[in-house]
């Protein structure tokens, strides 16, 4: 019977079996090296290992169909004329470095992110420049290319040497009855190689997520597949009837007018105070409450920040609604979530363009510092597009320019340019409101050996099981830590010596958490998914605040209404954030926007239950934040229903404010 078989099926069939043990290769690599599997249970990593090989047998098999079209075309002529070797080497070579490529990226998106590559990640593609030099920084590029280049060579040896083997030995002369058995019996193989599955329904990139162990989920899934799929998810345009619908439920949270679409608030301070504070918002990047040791972190990972929020005003419960940078530097400014499923909002340049309250603080110079430049993720043309007057500082703009990497100068030069601006203008008795993006703690992780008191820890300061139970994969991304500590305390020392430190209100938040391993004290949000939103928010001002930590619930859009009104700065409200510092506002939840189970969702956190529904499919859940994770939607429908209404009317009030919240009104 083998010999019957045509060769140049044989042909078609050894590659597909080929290209799928070089896919496996990368899946038991990701096992080996990415993926933490203790404790878990051994028919839980069966069923992933079964569900993994379906799915990249799938890819194998929609990989090859094209030059199997191709062949079945041209069938014993494939091996008759040099054109043809020239295509089939051509194609299977560029299907080789293509799945090399992906799988490259992949490890890569996974070690910064702790998830598998999606659409999401096209949102890099748009500062390719800034992308590239971050790669460059972050990985050993040129050997992963050397590395590269030497697979994409033995591919194109493989592939050709298959191709003269086969075309060496006897060719069969089919009939046409036989070879249309063959091409059939072969298409129906494939089909059923893609459907892969006996039931109803295809095997589905959903299916990869059967567990609450977000390891064991992305272990299942084949990236490629999953970032072709990860398309779908498309934005959903403004639904006028649903934001009708739910608007209730939002106006009576935020304590609106009961008129549709009616999210303006007047806050007035007629008692406003003669000397105006000045307002200095410092994001924190990649910081979280679960690697502090504020927080309870094993290690002593932030000692100046500690001793700073026990002299300051903590929101213990504070949730960015998105993991991203660019997110949460959106809904800061804007004071609207960004709910972008694929990119960001900020990258939409129909949503840009919005009335907000940084814009509204008259008499103040308006401020943004960032180390490398504002052309990232488009920030500037959301900064620009809103605040009158607006000084935007970036590199080439500063005095002293060090550039230590990607992301420019590093946090301590540019605390201390901020500060030089700050001074200056503190001798001008000019308020001013500003805004600092800082990255050093962020891959490439680039920190000074020793900078004055800060010096770094050496391998051997921790060991492996030490650093892996206080949630970091490596002694770098803890110095990065620890370094941004240290310059947020050396910030403040400077703002006592320039003068204007008793007049400033400062306000630090996280823009989301570093990717890290579980800890004990966050163990339930680690397997809710949602340790990524749960950040620091502290208000450092000890002439306006007293020190006090406060529990309820808080989230990004807060920041900037919380701010003017600690000033007492009047202005006009028009989006979803409030004062958080007003205790007879109802407002306490806070809006999750993320994936549950690789399908984007909504999600709303409020007393002592998180809501969860997804966008495409609408199932939704019920879960303690605390103990049990069972769904328990069915026990308390009211509790249910009440949380839809708020997470769907604020999803829905935030998709109309992006095209209804113009500046043009």
């Amino acid at each position: 019977m083998k010999n019957k078989i045509p060769n140049y099926l044989k042909y078609i069939y050894i590659n597909i079996l080929v290209l799928l043990f070089y896919v496996l290769i990368y899946r038991f690599l990701f096992y080996l090296f990415f993926i933490e599997l203790d404790n878990t249970h051994f028919e839980k990593i069966k069923k992933a290992v079964n569900l993994g090989i379906r799915f990249d047998i799938k890819l194998s098999v929609i990989a090859i169909l094209p030059l199997a079209i191709f062949v079945f075309v041209v069938n014993h002529n494939f091996f008759n004329k040099k054109l043809y070797k020239f295509v089939g080497n051509l194609y299977l070579t560029l299907t080789y470095l293509s799945i090399t490529l992906f799988y490259f990226f992949d490890f890569g998106h996974y070690e910064y992110l702790n998830s598998r590559i999606s659409a999401t990640a096209l949102r890099f593609v748009s500062n390719i420049k800034i992308s590239t030099q971050a790669l460059f920084e972050s990985y050993p590029i040129y050997r992963i290319m050397v590395a590269i280049i030497l697979i994409t060579f033995l591919a194109y040896k493989l592939t050709s040497y298959i191709y003269v083997k086969l075309s060496k030995t006897s060719h069969n002369n089919t009939s046409k009855k036989s070879k249309t058995f063959y091409i059939i019996t072969s298409i129906l193989l494939f089909a059923f190689g893609i459907y892969n599955s006996f039931t109803n329904y295809p095997l589905r990139w959903s299916q990869a997520f059967f567990s609450q162990n977000n390891s064991i989920n992305n272990f299942s899934l084949n990236p490629i597949l999953y970032f072709f799929d990860s398309f779908k998810f498309r934005n959903e345009s403004v639904n006028l009837d649903k934001t009708k619908r739910y608007y209730p439920a939002v106006a009576n949270q935020l304590e609106l007018s009961k008129e549709p679409f009616n999210f303006n608030r007047r806050v007035i301070f007629p008692d406003s105070i003669s000397k105006k504070p000045n307002i200095v918002i410092v994001m924190l990047e990649s910081v979280g409450v679960a690697p502090m040791s504020y927080f309870k972190n094993p290690i002593n990972t932030t000692p100046n920040m500690d001793s700073i929020m026990k002299r300051s005003v903590v929101f213990s419960n504070f949730f960015v609604h998105k993991a991203g940078t660019a997110a949460s530097v959106f809904a800061s400014i804007t004071g609207l979530p960004d709910v972008d499923a694929v990119r960001t909002a900020s990258r939409n340049p129909m949503v840009i363009d919005q009335r907000i309250i940084f814009d509204q603080f008259k008499g103040y110079e308006k401020q943004y510092f960032i180390g490398g430049s504002a052309n990232w993720a488009n920030i500037r043309g959301v900064l620009q597009s809103n605040i009158n007057d607006l000084k935007i500082f970036e590199e080439g703009s500063y005095e002293i320019e060090e550039r230590v990497d990607v992301w420019g100068i590093d946090d301590y030069d540019l605390f201390k340019e901020s500060d030089i601006r700050f001074a200056q203008l503190h001798k001008k008795k000019k308020p001013f409101i500003a805004y600092i993006q800082t990255a050093s703690n962020h891959m490439p992780f680039t920190v000074p050996v020793q900078k004055e008191s800060f010096k770094i820890l050496k391998e051997d300061a921790f060991s492996k099981q030490e650093l892996k139970n206080a949630g970091f994969d490596g002694i770098a991304r803890l110095n990065a830590l620890r370094y941004l500590d240290f310059n947020v305390a050396k910030f403040l020392q400077r703002a006592k010596k320039s003068g204007y430190y008793d007049n400033t209100i400062f306000l630090f938040f996280g823009d989301h958490n570093t990717a890290m391993s579980k800890v004990d004290n966050y163990k339930d949000e680690f397997d809710l998914g949602i340790q990524v939103n749960h950040v620091p928010f502290f208000i450092h001002a000890p002439k306006f605040v007293k020190p006090n930590v406060i529990s309820k619930f808080s989230k990004l859009v807060d920041v900037i209404p919380t701010a003017a009104s600690l000033s007492k700065n009047s202005y006009t409200n028009y989006t979803l954030g409030s004062n958080i510092l007003n205790t007879s506002n109802k407002n306490n939840f806070a809006f999750i926007f993320n994936s549950v189970n690789g399908e984007p969702s909504i999600g709303l956190l409020k007393d002592d239950f998180i809501f969860t529904k997804k966008l495409v499919t609408k199932k939704s859940s019920l879960r303690k934040l605390s103990g049990d994770k069972r769904d328990i939607k069915t026990e308390f429908p009211n509790i249910v229903k009440s949380m839809d209404s708020l997470a769907s009317g604020y999803y829905h009030a935030t998709k109309y404010l992006y095209l209804n919240n113009k500046k043009q009104q």
